[in-house]
């Protein structure tokens, strides 16, 4: 025989209403809800048949705060002093950070500088610590992978920025498709093209930089052009330059070239050099609204921007980590972020 009771099939019951329906203790109905403790079967057949009729939804706020539950986030990134895209990454963490600071989730900042040897210190770091969930930006590639190895076994949710590994799929993503935004350049290259054309691919890196995103961008690139023959005029050739060889930069690198694909932020390095040299005529194809991209674009030396929206990534990343643990939602694992093309006519 069911309980009498007033309420609405519609009516999401609590635990007190449970309780007084079934006539047991509200800690009763708690231990039944979450399967702990011994409980009389007459009783959690009384409060299951409860529930079954009337629906129940534990309000996490409500607990977490009368237990006055707190959640600490880790973030391991690279330190962003005078590097604007990481700069903008930290703006988006920042803003989730003042945004669930009043659900309890508070962060702790480990930031590297840009070389393995620190980051394997400040990784160290991030091993010993206790927290609640990890938000990661992997720039040394190998270090990153002994480093994943180790974390894995502490079994806390991680989420990655900026670039992710195939290799390991343990762990969310919130970020560009990179093979797709390279493939999405090798299209933008393409446009309105009819004539031979010679293409250079300039990967300026920093001092020691390892990440796999290089790559999977320039894999995209190129893979665009093996999936339409038809563009048989195109030829290819790349090359590597370090921050410290900047000056190496030649005119005669540009002799011939009709478009330059910079896989990374700083197109405007490319585009300052032939400003300088009042080289014209060359297609630039690069990443990111960083100010002097921005400025480049205006003026019509760079023509396509693909914007990665760093600062977005940067709230969504601790955004799933809220999700995740304070709401215990179920999340997508991966989140791609849109390939938004951005020219000088569309710059708002």
């Amino acid at each position: 025989m069911k309980p009498s009771t007033n309420l609405k099939s519609n009516t999401i019951i609590t635990i007190k209403e449970i309780a007084r329906l079934a006539n047991v203790s509200t800690g009763t109905v708690d231990r039944i809800i979450h399967n702990r403790g011994q409980v009389a079967q007459e009783n959690i057949d009384k409060v299951n048949a409860i529930i079954d009729e009337y629906g129940y939804k534990r309000n996490i706020f409500a607990s977490n705060l009368a237990f006055n539950k707190k959640f600490k986030f880790a973030v391991l990134l690279p330190q962003f002093n005078d590097i604007e895209y990481w700069e903008i990454q930290m703006k988006g963490i920042e803003r989730a950070e003042k945004e669930f600071k009043q659900y309890g989730v508070s962060l702790d900042y480990y930031l590297y500088d840009f070389d393995p040897l620190s980051f394997n210190k400040i990784a160290q770091k991030v091993l010993e610590s206790d927290f609640d969930g990890l938000l990661y930006a992997p720039i040394f590639y190998d270090e990153s992978v002994l480093f994943l190895r180790e974390f894995q076994k502490k079994e806390i949710p991680l989420v990655m920025i900026d670039s992710d590994f195939s290799e390991s799929k343990k762990h969310a993503y919130v970020g560009q498709d990179a093979f797709k935004s390279g493939y999405l350049a090798g299209r933008l290259t393409s446009f309105a093209v009819k004539d031979e054309r010679q293409v250079l691919i300039i990967k300026i890196t920093r001092e020691i930089e390892a990440t796999s995103v290089y790559l999977q961008r320039i894999d995209g690139f190129y893979s665009f052009f093996k999936d339409n023959k038809e563009l048989s005029n195109f030829t290819f050739h790349e090359i590597t330059i370090k921050d410290s060889d900047l000056n190496q930069l030649d005119s005669t690198m540009f002799e011939g070239v009709n478009s330059v694909f910079v896989p990374n932020s700083r197109a405007y390095i490319v585009a300052q050099f032939l400003e300088d040299n009042q080289i014209d005529g060359i297609r630039i194809i690069g990443y990111d609204l960083l100010n002097k991209n921005i400025e480049f674009l205006k003026k019509g030396v760079i023509d396509f921007l693909i914007n990665q929206k760093p600062e977005e990534q940067g709230y969504m990343g601790i955004n799933h980590l809220y999700k995740k643990l304070v709401l215990q939602e179920s999340v997508e694992e991966t989140y791609y972020m849109p390939l938004e093309i951005i020219v000088k006519e569309n710059y708002n």
